[in-house]
């Protein structure tokens, strides 16, 4: 079966990956190692933002793009997508309101344009007949009507993969033909060669 895999990338590391030592993963094994073996995957995209340094730490874009130099090399089948980062003030309210103020000021990043990225082109694949399986790597319900879509065309397997132990979205498995979850198992047997082969990139110290 011809598949297609859509990575919903800030949704798969929050989800399954940010608390464990396996970031330096290799997306296309991660899926051969989720998937029934009938699927013969062709292609992998994945949908990121280009992240900013923090305070707190000055080497995110430093790992970041390590890693994206990593998959580019070593992982032919994977194209990525970027969105974009917003930061702005907003007004929250406290936790514990005081007499003196019951809202303060915080600044906000918000992560934008994979989710639409990702719809887009899960959509627009769907109308070239490449595929014979189009697989969601997410659990973000905003993409339950492209899903939707693709599989109302019903040439093509729609397939859910969601990560870590969270509930499955109930909008998003309404769409979906079949449904995996990403266990730590299968994290820690999808990583990446260090160094990759025939090059100078290694795995970032820190991860």
């Amino acid at each position: 079966m011809r598949t297609a895999v859509y990575v919903d990338g800030f949704n798969l590391y929050y989800g399954a990956v940010r608390n464990t030592p396996h970031r330096w993963l290799d997306l296309p094994l991660l899926m051969q190692n989720v998937l029934h073996e009938h699927h013969d995957i062709q292609l992998v995209r994945y949908f990121t933002a280009r992240v900013s340094p923090s305070q707190r730490d000055r080497q995110k874009p430093r790992r970041q793009e390590t890693y994206l130099r990593a998959l580019k090399q070593h992982c032919p089948t994977v194209q990525v997508h970027f969105g974009h980062f917003l930061r702005h003030k907003v007004k929250m309210p406290l936790a514990t309101p005081t007499r003196k103020s019951t809202l303060v000021d915080v600044i906000k990043t918000e992560e934008k344009g994979s989710d639409v990225n990702l719809a887009a082109h899960l959509v627009n694949d769907a109308w070239t007949d490449k595929w014979d399986s189009a697989v969601v790597v997410s659990n973000d319900s905003d993409l339950a009507e492209a899903m939707r879509l693709v599989r109302q065309r019903g040439n093509i397997h729609v397939g859910l993969v969601t990560p870590g132990s969270r509930q499955v979205s109930s909008q998003l498995k309404s769409h979906a033909d079949f449904v995996r979850r990403i266990r730590g198992g299968a994290l820690a047997r999808s990583q990446l060669p260090d160094p990759i082969p025939n090059t100078n990139i290694r795995k970032p110290d820190s991860w």
